[in-house]
């Protein structure tokens, strides 16, 4: 597959916030109907990749279709891949999911499934759909035209004793991930929940689990909305409407308020070795933008510690 022509988005440094901020550069910054949700980091193709998760609905809150955009970095080319389900006919289905959080290892996308567990989509089976069934898998209900569309199909549902909000990933503190994930709970009191699972093992294993939990803990944080790992340092966002979000960071029992601020309406984290930045996103239309802020600035030594992306 390749990339499609075209830039999604324009990398602006903010030199007041020292930060990396990205900004959707079509009706993805205002629109009503799809929400990102989600991020994390990858490769694409042998490019470095971010991926965000959106959720489509009906202005009345329905919810209609789900979707990761996959983002070349270096180029802000896109690709947008719908996220769907087989019923019992056999038949394409929207995955009706909110996507809250994502964890990209290779081929295997989890996406968290907010009261369902997590859902895992093959990233390796990608199959291109046309015209009804394309639009069907959308959630689109318009007729006439030719629709074409990527679709990434769920492979296995995995329970979890969690509301499964969101999840994160995990890294050693020299920047070695670890086949581990956060999977929280946003709730709008302090009673979320965090914990630290093991990954399931891939489908073709002789063996096969679930995620095993390894760690609890509720660090009484209204309105969590994200959660990574570096090394024994936690980052959380919790989100506070209209206005700028907040960063948590710190210990299991240590968390506390950080000076760098997250963007209004701040959803998921996503941390970016390569790039030694911390990522996060805004949902709200007009204030949708993805930003990256430096390790440096949150006091994580070594390594690159310049955000700027580089231009081709």
């Amino acid at each position: 597959m390749l990339w499609p022509f075209g830039s999604t988005w324009r990398p602006v440094r903010h030199r007041q916030r020292d930060t990396v901020d990205l900004r959707w550069l079509s009706a993805r910054t205002w629109t009503r109907r799809w929400y990102p949700q989600g991020i994390d980091l990858g490769t694409w193709q042998g490019r470095r990749t971010v991926a965000v998760t959106w959720f489509r609905q009906r202005l009345d809150g329905v919810h209609l279709a789900s979707r990761v955009t996959f983002v070349d970095l270096e180029r802000s080319r896109h690709l947008d891949v719908l996220l769907a389900l087989t019923d019992e006919e056999g038949e394409l289905r929207p995955a009706p999911i909110h996507a809250g959080g994502l964890a990209w290892f290779g081929d295997r996308l989890f996406v968290a499934a907010t009261g369902r567990g997590i859902w895992e989509f093959d990233l390796g089976g990608i199959r291109k759909v046309r015209g009804a069934v394309a639009q069907r898998v959308a959630g689109s209900r318009r007729r006439g035209g030719r629709t074409t569309a990527l679709v990434a199909v769920r492979t296995r549902v995995h329970p979890v004793a969690l509301r499964c909000s969101y999840l994160g990933r995990v890294f050693a503190d020299d920047g070695t991930p670890v086949p581990r994930v956060l999977i929280g709970e946003h709730r709008t009191d302090d009673s979320g929940r965090i914990g630290e699972f093991t990954l399931p093992e891939d489908e073709g294993a002789t063996t096969s689990s679930g995620f095993v939990e390894v760690d609890r803990f509720a660090p009484a944080i209204p309105r969590m909305q994200g959660v990574v790992r570096w090394g024994d340092r936690y980052f959380v966002s919790q989100s506070d409407d209209l206005r700028p979000g907040t960063l948590w960071s710190g210990g299991r029992d240590t968390l506390r308020q950080d000076r760098v601020p997250l963007p209004v309406g701040c959803e998921d984290l996503a941390l970016d070795p390569d790039a030694r930045l911390l990522w996060s996103l805004g949902e709200h239309p007009w204030h949708r933008v993805v930003r990256g802020i430096p390790f440096s600035r949150l006091g994580i030594d070594g390594g690159r510690t310049d955000p700027s992306p580089r231009r081709t």
